[in-house]
């Protein structure tokens, strides 16, 4: 019988009563009811062995007689061609199992972060690094592989991200180390490699009669009653924009003249206090009539079950005539870090104050209310200054 062709190949059709239509040197096309398959029957040790090669027609006549003369060639060699395709199969699996794409949600998922952190992580992953490196198994990702991924967000400009996708996947590395998967953190040898980063502080005052001038001006404020309370607090206490604008009615203490905010809301997942001066007590007593019936202290315009807009103070700076690139509201923190620094109040006071990450996570799971004495005088000395500040000049 001689080989086969391709019009014969093509013509058989699928038939209950299965088929071999062979090609020679152990190749041939297996007819079922289900479809056309191309095998291959060999030796090997004395044992009759069958392997598969495809299926018609997504593997064609020439490519079977191509995967054929390769096994043939491995049997030579002295090589079970059967044996060698279960290994490279159990090889891609555990590629699976270890590529980059599973290991860095795996670490993803066992963060506790803000719901805003993690959606920017998240987004960073799937748009800069998962595309390019998400199927490689991370002891085989090179630092040349890494920096590749840089480099492409360096082509945009984006320096800073850069810089920061390289922490996230150093962070990933460092979890894959620790798991036995991977010998080294392969971002630890691109120190100097990207291009540095311009740091980009939030604008913020910082001249003491121009803080003067601003707190004039938020008095002055003639907007929606409850903006102009957000606004008279939020350099009072100084907290991150998203946890004054989740501020929340059951969070605050009269007695203890207290505002504890929940770790869930915190940036670094820890419970925060904040003291409030007899300044800001008098502000929010101002604003319980307003707001005080509902959940939070600052409600959207359009529902009360949701917080106000991440745009709204914001806005309300601009309306009072202050730029993009002299005040934003996170600006407060820096005009009360730069001004109590200045003020010569100890800087662990501060930063305690600003809720700023103690890298020992085990000692800041506790120490919330570390410094609190100090921090409480300094809440209500920073309080009077800005009093004093609205009355000069």
């Amino acid at each position: 019988m001689g080989r086969l062709t391709v019009q014969e190949v093509n013509n058989v059709k699928p038939s209950t009563i299965p088929r071999k239509l062979t090609d020679g040197g152990g190749l041939y096309l297996y007819v079922n009811g289900t479809g056309k398959y191309w095998r291959f029957d060999y030796r090997y040790l004395n044992k009759r062995k069958t392997l598969s090669l495809g299926v018609y027609p997504e593997i064609t006549l020439k490519m079977a007689r191509e995967r054929h003369w390769e096994a043939r060639k491995r049997l030579a060699e002295g090589v079970d061609p059967g044996y060698e395709r279960k290994i490279e199969k159990i090889g891609r699996l555990r590629a699976q199992e270890n590529s980059f794409s599973k290991l860095a949600w795996e670490w993803f998922g066992r963060q506790h972060w803000t719901e805003g952190h993690a959606r920017t992580v998240r987004s960073r992953l799937e748009n800069n690094v998962i595309p390019w490196l998400g199927d490689r198994p991370v002891n085989e990702i090179t630092p040349r592989e890494i920096l590749l991924v840089c480099r492409r967000i360096e082509n945009r400009g984006a320096y800073e991200t850069a810089h920061r996708m390289k922490s996230i996947c150093s962070q990933v590395f460092r979890y894959c180390v620790a798991l036995g998967l991977c010998e080294s953190d392969p971002c630890r040898d691109l120190q100097n490699a990207l291009i540095p980063s311009v740091s980009k502080n939030m604008a913020t005052i910082t001249d003491p009669k121009q803080v003067g001038g601003l707190m004039r001006a938020i008095d002055g404020y003639q907007g929606n009653n409850v903006t102009k309370f957000g606004l008279q607090l939020a350099p009072l206490v100084f907290v991150r924009p998203g946890e004054l604008r989740h501020a929340e009615w059951s969070e605050i203490d009269y007695t203890q003249s207290m505002w504890k905010i929940p770790a869930e809301k915190m940036k670094m997942r820890q419970t925060h206090l904040v003291p409030l001066s007899q300044q800001v007590i008098q502000i929010i007593r101002d604003l319980e009539p307003l707001t005080g019936r509902g959940k939070y202290l600052f409600p959207s315009i359009r529902s009360i079950s949701r917080p106000m807009s991440d745009n709204t103070l914001l806005s309300a700076l601009r309306r009072l005539g202050y730029l993009n690139n002299e005040m934003t509201v996170h600006g407060f923190r820096g005009m009360a870090s730069t001004l109590l620094h200045e003020a010569g109040w100890d800087s662990k006071v501060i930063e305690r104050q600003l809720a700023h990450t103690d890298r020992n996570s085990v000692r800041a799971a506790y120490n919330h209310a570390e410094y609190l004495p100090e921090r409480r005088r300094m809440m209500q000395d920073w309080a009077n200054y800005l009093d004093q500040l609205k009355g000069d000049w």
